[in-house]
């Protein structure tokens, strides 16, 4: 049994190579460029080069494998570019992963991705075009959708962090009341590991979020409580960001974008069930913990 993982070399990838290699499985990990996967060929993984984009490295790489993980997603550029990678890109490699005769294929999806969200931004369309085209496919699956990912390494949380450690006055975009379920990265990987073959989480989409919910005004100030930090929020007009964000989401290393800020403004980011917790029965790490391990 061996699993290929795409996107290993992002945030949540090296977790869930790590959580996949400490159950003693075979991982072969698909990577644009060798060297920035040392860590994962220390931990045991093999490397494969190739590219979503590739589908003649996406069938090689998947010689001899019989699970994938999926976790290949970008989260700025214009809609061809989500359409190119994202949606095509999963689309070959599930082409590819039929004909190798994959036993189970396990996708990273997003909370809030449905056939409403899908009308709004370019991401939300793209994950949904990758779940159909795996629910569709024939092969046995499993999906999971996490809320926020929180971790020490990656993600937003270092920089809320920042933002909370360094001003006196945190901006909070908007009223800061939709809310979020953040869920600690390594806990998504256990999720990831898990599902790999379960057989009760076969063919069955799961929403992921941590035991905590919080809106950004009670996020930001639970990491102002954890931090021993006093601070007072601003609110910014949503109007007023998204002039900015015109003005600059081009350039490289933009803060924000329009479309994020067209997500930040939709429905509540929570699991609208326990399917997940009941199916797996993981303990979970509590806001208040994921920010002091990432402090």
């Amino acid at each position: 049994m061996k699993t290929l993982v795409t996107g290993a070399t992002g945030f949540v990838g090296p977790k869930v190579v790590h959580a996949l290699r400490a159950q003693g499985r075979d991982v072969r990990v698909l990577v644009r460029r060798p060297e920035r996967a040392s860590q994962l060929a220390g931990w045991g993984a093999e490397l494969a080069t190739g590219d979503m984009t590739d589908p003649a490295s996406l069938r090689a790489a998947l010689q001899d494998v019989t699970h994938v993980v999926h976790l290949v997603a970008i989260i700025q550029g214009r809609p061809n570019d989500f359409h190119r990678v994202m949606t095509e890109g999963t689309k070959a490699l599930i082409a590819a992963a039929k004909e190798q005769g994959v036993e189970r294929f396990v996708l990273m999806s997003a909370l809030g991705t449905s056939e409403t969200s899908k009308d709004t931004v370019p991401y939300y369309a793209a994950k949904w075009a990758q779940e159909r085209e795996l629910a569709s496919s024939g092969l046995e699956y499993t999906i999971f959708r996490p809320s926020f990912v929180f971790g020490r390494d990656g993600g937003v949380l270092p920089l809320f962090l920042r933002q909370v450690k360094l001003s006196p006055v945190v901006t909070v975009l908007g009223q800061g009341l939709q809310r979020s379920q953040p869920i600690w990265v390594d806990d998504v990987a256990e999720y990831f590991a898990r599902g790999i073959d379960a057989p009760n989480a076969a063919n069955r989409v799961f929403e992921l979020g941590g035991p905590d919910i919080v809106d950004w005004n009670e996020l930001y100030l639970t990491i102002a409580r954890v931090l021993g930090k006093r601070r007072r929020l601003v609110h910014v007009p949503i109007a007023l960001a998204r002039t900015g964000a015109q003005l600059t989401q081009r350039l490289p290393g933009a803060p924000l974008t329009t479309d994020q800020l067209t997500m930040l403004q939709g429905a509540d980011n929570v699991v609208s069930n326990t399917d997940a917790v009941h199916t797996f029965q993981l303990p979970l790490v509590p806001l208040e913990e994921q920010i002091r391990r990432s402090a």
